[in-house]
């Protein structure tokens, strides 16, 4: 077959997920077991994988989906158990002491909260945490898990300190780089051209972000009470783009996003409280009980939904179970601390599965972030906050009702990853299905390549849910494209960072993880949809910066 034939049979499998789930408006429940299958057959028929490999690759998916269900569990518990006990309704009023312009609360939530808990946790547990935050809030479910999503894309590139680089990089670019270049260096490189197209447009994402929303779920379905908020949102962009540069030019690429979030938020916050930049209106929701809420949208949370304070809260107590967990991430995760390693000494491991090498499977109960600290701040919170048995029963069984709806989807969305990531090995000689498409991409583009970077890395998150993951999968073959070209190997692995972080934004399962914290899983495909224009800007964007800096600057990177 020809390449290009090829090419086109690899891609069908995504290509058939973004037309099941945005076109048609298929739930990722319905769709995704079609685009196992469908891979599945291509990697039997085409690639010439053996039965036993792909049942052991989606045997690694589903147990590989059970980690991700851990961290959704955990984060659909604290917030169960925070709305029983009566703290969501304390934060909820309490955001209104800084602002009650909607925009505002999107911004704080979505964009510095996310970064901070993505640069300390990673793992799927920024937009799990940030999207129930929202709804509690009052925000549509599908504007919280859409919004939860765009967010957390920029800290993405950095990630669980610096694990997107250092693990997924480095892992991606071992024994490639010339002799006498240390790794070190070339990933601090790496990290800074990162930073610095996030500084360029990522500063820009609070903005497109805010006005998606108002377009989509204002009374008047206008961007303009969007561009309203520019200077404030402009503001709110730099206050993380610029430490987290700074961070990663002076320190590397291990703390930009925790640190750069920490010193970001105390910016926002006071502009927020002092009207510094703020919009002059303040834009709110329509009224749930009037005609301009859609039931696309979901159920909202209603003040008088939440059980009230069993007897007076301050805000402070409202807030502890999140700041035990943000302590207790940055405890655990840092290195400086050395709690890191003794939790992930204890490892649940099945490898090699049915016999397959490089097909295994590892939960560190410990170190997943579904269990320490979700899970465990949510029984603290018990006692914390007085709570009786009933009420605690009562966040735990909804808990699991709202779970089980998303396990189907997860399942065949990460079976379906695992059989395109083990296709490589087969009885056809022919590369990944991954590689096969991106080879020929490659071959068509050429010296284009720079813009299409980012989109590689899109395509790398797209599919597996993770940075780390589309830095492993594609940062090789980024690697050896840019060599063969005489491009910068540095500025392409930067755009292929930034692009896996970007990808976030639309990765199959991340979506069904919001959809499930939020209640509104059936609604996969209109996130999809929706979040694929900043996702597209976003990667464009910073493919034109890659364009210029090859082709225009004489940077003498490697």
């Amino acid at each position: 077959m020809s390449p290009g034939f090829l090419a086109l049979l690899a891609s069908t499998p995504m290509v058939l997920t973004i037309f099941l789930m945005a076109g048609l408006m298929w739930s990722a429940k319905r769709a995704m077991p079609v685009t196992w299958a469908t891979a599945a057959l291509l990697s039997w028929g085409i690639w010439k994988v053996e039965v036993s490999r792909i049942a052991a690759a989606t045997i690694e998916g589903t147990l590989g989906a059970l980690n991700i269900l851990i961290i959704v569990f955990g984060a659909i518990l604290l917030l169960n158990t925070l709305k029983n006990s009566g703290a969501m309704a304390v934060i909820s009023r309490g955001f209104y002491g800084i602002s009650p312009d909607r925009r505002v609360q999107a911004v704080i939530i979505g964009w510095m909260f996310v970064s901070f808990i993505e640069g300390a946790a990673g793992f799927g547990s920024p937009a799990a945490l940030a999207a129930p935050l929202l709804m509690g809030l009052g925000f549509p479910p599908l504007a919280s898990a859409m919004i939860a999503l765009i967010f957390n894309s920029t800290s993405v590139t950095f990630g669980a300190v610096g694990t997107p680089m250092i693990v997924g990089v480095q892992n991606a670019v071992d024994g490639l780089l010339p002799s006498g270049m240390e790794m070190s260096g070339f990933l601090f490189q790496v990290g800074i051209c990162a930073a610095a197209v996030h500084v360029l447009v990522g500063s820009f994402l609070p903005l497109l972000a805010i006005t998606i929303m108002t377009y989509l779920f204002g009374r008047n379905r206008s961007w303009r009470e969007g561009l309203e908020a520019a200077p404030f949102l402009l503001l709110s962009g730099l206050a993380f783009t610029v430490p987290s540069f700074m961070i990663a030019w002076f320190f590397g690429p291990e703390l930009p996003s925790v640190i750069g979030a920490l010193l970001g938020m105390p910016v926002v916050i006071w502009a927020a409280k002092t009207g510094f930049l703020t919009p002059r209106t303040t834009w709110d929701f329509p009224d749930p009980d009037g005609k301009d809420w859609r039931i696309g949208w979901g159920s909202p949370v209603r003040w008088e939904d939440m059980a009230a304070p069993t007897r007076s809260m301050s805000l402070l107590k409202a807030w502890l179970p999140y700041l035990l967990i943000a302590l207790i991430l940055v405890v655990t995760r840092l290195p400086v601390f050395g709690l890191k390693e003794l939790l992930r000494s204890w490892a649940i491991s099945w490898q090699p599965i049915l016999g397959h090498a490089g097909v295994s499977y590892t939960l560190e109960p410990l170190y997943i972030p579904g269990i320490m600290p979700f899970i465990l701040v949510a029984i603290l919170t018990v006692f914390l906050h007085k709570m009786d048995f009933k009420q605690a029963r009562k966040a735990w069984s909804t808990t699991v009702l709202q779970l089980i709806p998303a396990a189907v989807a997860l399942v065949f969305a990460v079976g379906m990853v695992r059989i395109l990531v083990q296709s490589g090995v087969n009885h056809s000689g022919l590369d990944s299905m991954l590689l096969t498409l991106s080879a020929f991409t490659a071959q068509l583009v050429q010296g284009a390549w720079p813009f299409l970077s980012p989109f590689i890395g899109v395509l790398g998150s797209f599919i597996s849910g993770s940075a780390t993951v589309s830095n492993l999968l594609f940062g090789g073959f980024q690697y050896s494209v840019a060599d063969n070209l005489g491009l910068s190997r540095t500025i392409v692995l930067g755009l292929q960072a930034v692009g896996a972080a970007v990808g976030n934004m639309i990765a199959v399962h991340n979506v069904v993880a919001a959809s499930a914290v939020t209640g509104i899983l059936g609604q996969e495909g209109k996130i999809i949809r929706s979040n694929i224009l900043p996702a597209l800007l976003y990667a464009s964007g910073a493919g034109l910066l890659g364009l210029a800096a090859v082709y225009l600057l004489d940077l003498g990177l490697f």
